[in-house]
């Protein structure tokens, strides 16, 4: 894993949040995830918190005035995924999910395989039960996932991904065929590249610091599968793509015996080259 210089005003806002957290009888518990708990926090990093609030006052309470206090805000509003996002004054982003502190935390233990706390101690800011620490404890180890089911499951979605954005290119609609290529089909590839790589720490959003994680060559490839939306730029990375993924896929399947639909992947790359 890289190593980041701390971020001094990440850390002080970290700071901030715990004093506010414990001056707030309101709140259960605090725990923090993100780039600060892995130490990989730098000074573009996002402040990501769980702010488990007591299950009595859970109908009340305002979470963006509670973030207020952090610091002025430029913008507040509750994102896509129902938390609360956040833009300081000073431009750091930040996330918090305002959850009822019963069910919030009985919640934690599920995380496990998906979240990595390496040291739940420093994420965990306030806990007034003792619960939340107790909940936590079990995402201090970092489990990678399971090769061989992850690689079959990777290849599988690749084809069935890829063969989508076959049809879409070839109808013409190369707006969504880039969507597709570059928000659903890279991820998988990514991940797939890294479990072949044994580089597995930044799963859940695999572009992050590739560029350090990845050898050249893979990143080289990656960048073959990357171009603009006009039809002749996404057709060209499309050929790129799934070459990169059946190369990915073949060396999955030599290394742990995954199925591979060959004629599918022959009939998939002649229909990207002529879409």
């Amino acid at each position: 894993m890289r190593h980041v210089p701390p971020s001094p005003v990440l850390n002080r806002r970290v700071e901030r949040l715990r004093e506010l957290a414990e001056a707030e009888p309101r709140l259960d518990g605090v725990l923090l995830y993100g780039s600060w708990t892995l130490g990989e926090s730098d000074e573009h990093s996002d402040i990501d918190a769980y702010l488990f609030v007591r299950d009595a006052d859970a109908e009340t309470f305002d979470g963006r005035e509670f973030v207020e206090r952090l610091a002025p805000l430029k913008l507040a509003h509750t994102n896509m995924h129902g938390i609360l996002a956040v833009v300081f004054e000073d431009l750091m982003r930040g996330e918090f999910h305002v959850d009822a502190a019963g069910p919030g935390i009985d919640l934690i233990p599920s995380w496990e395989g998906a979240v990595h706390l390496p040291d739940p101690g420093s994420a965990v800011l306030l806990d007034r039960s003792g619960r939340l620490t107790a909940a936590t404890r079990r995402l201090a180890e970092f489990r990678p996932p399971e090769p061989v089911s992850t690689a079959q499951e990777l290849c599988d979605e690749l084809a069935n991904w890829t063969l989508m954005l076959a049809h879409v290119a070839a109808r013409g609609e190369s707006a969504r065929a880039y969507n597709l290529l570059h928000a659903v089909v890279s991820p998988l590839q990514l991940k797939l590249c890294r479990l072949l790589r044994g580089s597995t720490a930044h799963w859940l959003t695999p572009s992050r610091a590739l560029e350090q994680d990845l050898p050249e060559a893979d990143r080289a490839r990656h960048l073959r599968t990357t171009g603009g939306a006009r039809p002749d730029e996404l057709r060209s990375a499309a050929v790129e793509s799934w070459r990169w993924s059946r190369d990915l896929a073949a060396e999955a399947s030599a290394r742990w015996g995954t199925r591979l639909p060959l004629q599918l992947h022959v009939e998939i790359a002649e229909l990207l080259a002529g879409g």
